[in-house]
């Protein structure tokens, strides 16, 4: 029998930290360690991210049953983490042979339900509906005189479901567990969207999310507690694992619906639940101990990252993540003198640790003394390893085996460019095979939009860092960067940008000013604006027209290239998914 006690102030822990697809043991540890640390605070409630047994997302693992089972197993070595508190965890769960993504709810060593997800996503980077099936109840939970409920991620962002099903019912307290990615500004989008639910319900609204980096996927943590009204009791930290822990005085929500007739409206017989709702004890006696005084570290403020600084972090959290957790330690770079290259050398030396970097200058005939300079005064200043490996050599030894196969030109052509490229490409990926660190290529957004690349040359490695950077955001970073320390030489900043693959060669001899072509490139490929459209927008027609040829001939590469951080809406690879052989333009 469970003990009949009201209490008014219930402290409850958000836990933001970052699993490992598949690594069930120590998904396992990592929550144990939390939920413990959340319960010597005092904390009655420790929430964990969506999925955060498999990590997230699992992908097509849900497929296996070896893999639902071990996630089963992972979550019954839960059950004696904090018996004598709630422990939410997400996880996928079987029920009568059907698949879910839910939250599991724990306590007294029995897992007293697990909420099935009822919005599933399917757009982006999300194909939910593929493995799961849609919720089709939830739960309220009564511990004494708290009423709270617990819904997955998508559930919130949609006015009706299981989020308005509870508020209806009657709540003080709205857990949501997340694995929400990350893209510029989106902590702008989920606050504004958070405050107007727990406004609208009229209760407390606890929202945790995960951190860390997952394939192209980046998730920024930003949890966060608003109170009945919407205002922020509490935030976590910007791509840092962390322990948010709060005191909710559960009479302010009674306050709220006494004072607000739209919340007494929800509790009338017509306003039917989207979702029936089902009450479910919590099987413990409510706590009657004083909480403990929380430390000044889980009190402190934190302030969320913005701008330019949130998207370097983004990019650090991203290639540490990656690497780390595809079993590299280190990794290789090829250093041009270049901004991109110089942008992605210190971003892997924040990511990794300058001792873990190595960078190669691989000068050919055609580049100048002062990218070799450049690259080498980069490469000091970063305190990373610095090697020149000459080209030249090779490359006229190629020029001889190849001449057979046609005349070569006395100027180069495109395909002694791209020779060059590939050489270079070799040579990391030689370096890579015989010393075991993960080739990270430097290519932009604006480069990988319109094909000005090349395939099996600078392409080649395992890790594209600036794959969704704007070459006008690749500088803005760079500068970011180097008010931080400056580390990137001046001359970096201001000499054109040049693949330096022929002589005099510089950027813009292929492409449009980047001042033009980035944001042509965000309405073409983020928005998907027609070239009627882009025209009306004061774009030069015949310039529209080249770079639309460019960004759909080039589809064909950027399926073979290599994953990198997803920093848009709308990024290349999982975002955007188009047909390769196409004949519709514009």
């Amino acid at each position: 029998m469970v003990e009949e006690m009201t209490r008014d102030t219930w402290r409850i822990a958000l836990a933001q930290i970052d699993p490992t697809v598949g690594d069930f043991s120590g998904n396992v540890r990592l929550i144990r360690e939390r939920a413990r640390e959340a319960a010597q605070l005092g904390a009655h409630i420790v929430a964990f991210p969506e999925l955060v047994i498999t990590g997230y997302p699992p992908e097509d693992l849900l497929l296996k049953v070896s893999f639902i089972d071990a996630a089963r197993r992972a979550l019954h070595l839960l059950l004696d983490a904090i018996p004598d508190r709630v422990l939410i965890v997400g996880v996928p769960w079987v029920e009568s042979g059907i698949l879910y993504n839910g939250a599991a709810i724990l306590a007294r060593g029995e897992i007293v339900a697990v909420v099935p997800k009822h919005h599933l996503p399917t757009y982006g980077v999300f194909d939910e509906d593929r493995y799961f099936a849609r919720g089709s109840h939830t739960f309220r939970f009564l511990w004494g005189n708290l009423r709270f409920g617990v819904t997955i991620c998508e559930d919130i962002w949609y006015p009706i479901g299981p989020a308005s099903s509870l508020a209806t019912r009657g709540i003080d307290l709205l857990v949501n567990i997340n694995g929400s990615p990350y893209h510029r500004g989106k902590w702008i989008q989920r606050q504004v969207m958070l405050q107007t639910r727990a406004a609208d319900a009229g209760c407390y609204l606890a929202y945790v999310n995960m951190v860390g980096g997952q394939d192209e996927l980046v998730f920024d943590g930003n949890s966060i507690v608003l109170d009945p009204n919407g205002t922020i009791l509490a935030r976590g930290t910007s791509f840092e694992e962390d322990l948010i822990v709060v005191d909710l005085p559960i009479t302010r929500v009674l306050s709220s619906w006494l004072h607000d007739p739209r919340r007494r409206w929800l509790a009338r017989a017509e306003s039917q639940p989207a979702l029936p709702v089902v009450d479910r004890e919590i099987p413990l006696p409510v706590p009657g101990e004083q909480l403990p005084p929380l430390p000044e570290s889980v009190q402190r403020p934190r302030t969320p990252l913005e701008g330019v600084a949130e998207v370097y972090q983004a990019l650090v959290t991203g290639v540490r993540d990656y690497v780390r957790k595809t079993g590299f330690r280190t990794a290789v770079i090829g250093l041009s003198g270049g901004i991109d290259s110089s942008l992605t050398a210190c971003i892997a030396a924040d990511a990794l640790g300058p001792e873990n970097v190595t960078g190669l200058s691989m000068p050919s005939r055609y580049s100048s003394r002062h990218s070799i300079e450049d690259a080498e005064e980069l490469a000091r200043n970063l305190g990373i390893r610095f090697l020149i490996v000459p080209i030249e050599p090779v490359h006229r030894v190629f020029r001889e085996v190849l001449a057979p196969l046609g005349n070569q030109p006395e100027e180069p052509d495109v395909a002694d460019e791209n020779l060059q490229a590939r050489i270079r490409g070799t040579i990391l990926m030689t370096y890579s095979n015989r010393f075991g660190p993960i080739v990270l290529t430097t290519g932009n957004k604006s480069e990988m939009a319109c094909g000005y690349a090349t395939l099996y040359g600078d392409m080649a490695g395992g890790f594209a860092v600036l794959k969704d950077v704007p070459k006008l955001l690749v500088y803005q970073l760079a500068r970011y960067r180097n008010s931080i320390s400056p580390v990137i030489p001046e001359r970096v900043f201001v000499k054109p940008p040049s693949a330096e693959l022929r002589p005099n060669q510089k950027d813009v001899d292929t492409l449009p000013p980047f001042e033009i072509l980035d944001p042509l490139l965000e309405l073409y490929v983020e928005q998907d604006l027609s070239r009627e459209e882009l025209i009306r927008h004061g774009f030069d027609p015949e310039i529209v027209d080249r770079v639309i040829m460019m960004v759909d001939r080039a589809e064909y590469k950027r399926r073979q290239a290599a994953p990198g951080v997803k920093l848009t809406p709308r990024a290349f690879g999982r975002d955007r998914r188009l047909p390769i052989a196409n004949w519709f333009h514009g």
